[in-house]
């Protein structure tokens, strides 16, 4: 009797040691969180919050939607070459970098407040056209680094800006990588001339070491190509959704198919990394601070003349070119850069001239009894050559205002300064009001 009863109350030991839990109470976690809130007034202060973010957001509507234009832009881009989603995100930022962030959706500077200046690069700024887009520039507010071997270009071309605390100058070939801190790149290095290109073809190798740059410090990228990427053309006038009819292995080809190549590369750089990028293809263009003897049709013309030389026709004098002022040229390059539109542009004028045209203006502007020489045409030269800048009228609303009668003179001043030694260095003017006749 006694075992069992020790027995039993060990199981009955046993049984109260073990664990049970407790049921659980419905909504225990709601009203835990009720209760909470409930004390030491905790609701209160959320209501007086939501009621002040609601003012603020009534007052101030602007602020809610300060980013809606800069990520659903309705803004056209150019063609189907456009790489839409690139193009918004880089749009979104590239805005920022020019201080017009979040609080101006318009991209607009206000009044009273003065543009930001950008920090820009320009290769082959001490060139022709490139010491007229620095000058511009400068003008504008902007600081300027000139990138340039001074293969043909010159330094007098920029030494007005010596001095500048916006202006550097930087002896260097593109060839060769360079790292800088910029916003903009406008790349205008290259030879341009038949003289030239055929001797220090760069078009490749430098495009390609500035895009890497634009690539790795977020700049926009420009690259100024060419009317010779539409080689002989077969269509007239040219469109820029002309391909083109090159010789691959012709006298001319190291230019015009590297210009296309140069194209293509910016355009791989553009959709593939990101990169903003702006081609405008270039016909010929004249003015002060051209290359004396550089080949070219209107210098070789206008520096004869001056110097009692026949002025040498090549061939019948038949083909046709279109000649644009090149403070024209630089209006249009800024304009592209500035614009949100890949290209390529025609950037040139559509006023179509022969050879033997062109050499009659000269003689009427310098010397009416200049003569005439015919000569052997060159190999590869266009017969016909006439931009339609039908594209860039309507989406970067330019063209040209200065006619060949208008701008011819101004120089023809500059080339008599610099043949007979009179001349100041850097005074030469790119600026007229006159309008295209």
């Amino acid at each position: 009797m006694g075992s069992e009863l020790i027995y039993r109350g060990h199981e009955t030991q046993l049984a109260s040691d073990s664990y049970s839990p407790k049921p659980v109470k419905p909504w225990a976690s709601v009203t835990r969180a009720v209760r909470y809130m409930l004390r030491e007034q905790r609701l209160l202060f959320v209501l007086v919050g939501i009621a002040i973010a609601t003012l603020l957001f009534t007052v101030f509507p602007a602020s809610r939607a300060a980013h809606g234009p800069h990520l659903h832009s309705t803004t056209p881009l150019l063609d189907s070459i456009s790489y839409f989603p690139i193009e918004i995100e880089n749009k979104f930022s590239y805005a920022h970098r020019l201080g017009l962030g979040s609080g101006n959706p318009t991209g607009k500077i206000p009044l009273g407040l003065k543009r930001k200046g950008l920090r820009i690069v320009v290769t082959g700024g001490a060139g022709f056209v490139g010491s007229h887009l620095v000058d511009r520039l400068i003008a504008r507010g902007d600081s300027v680094i000139v990138v340039d071997n001074f293969f043909t270009g010159r330094k007098e071309n920029v030494m007005h800006h010596f001095g500048n605390p916006n202006f550097e100058l930087i002896r260097h070939d593109v060839v060769e990588p360079l790292l800088l801190e910029v916003d903009q790149i406008y790349h205008l290095a290259c030879p341009a001339s038949p003289v030239h290109y055929k001797f220090n073809p760069t078009n490749v190798v430098g495009t390609l070491n500035m895009l890497g740059l634009a690539k790795r410090v977020g700049a926009r990228f420009l690259l100024t190509s060419t009317s010779e990427v539409y080689g002989d053309p077969l269509q007239h006038p040219q469109k820029e959704t002309y391909w083109g009819n090159v010789n691959p292995i012709g006298v001319r080809s190291c230019y015009d198919e590297g210009k296309r190549t140069a194209e293509t590369l910016t355009m791989d750089y553009h959709r593939g990394a990101g990169v903003e990028v702006r081609i405008a293809r270039i016909f010929n263009t004249y003015g002060p601070r051209m290359c004396i003897d550089d080949g070219r049709v209107v210098s070789n013309f206008v520096a004869q003349a001056l110097r009692k030389e026949p002025l040498t026709v090549y061939g019948d004098g038949k083909q046709t070119r279109s000649f644009q002022y090149v403070s024209d040229l630089v209006e249009g390059l800024m304009r592209l850069m500035e614009g949100e539109h890949v290209g390529p542009f025609n950037l040139g004028n559509p006023g179509e001239f022969t050879m033997l045209e062109l050499a009659e203006v000269v003689q009427e502007t310098i010397d009416p009894n200049a003569k005439i020489e015919f000569r052997p045409n060159t190999e590869d030269d266009p017969h016909k050559r006439k931009p339609d800048i039908s594209r860039a009228k309507e989406l970067l609303g330019w063209q040209p205002k200065v006619s060949l009668r208008k701008g011819l003179p101004l120089m023809v001043s500059d080339f008599r300064q610099r043949i007979f030694g009179d001349h100041k260095v850097g005074s030469s003017s790119t600026t007229t009001n006159d309008s295209s006749s």
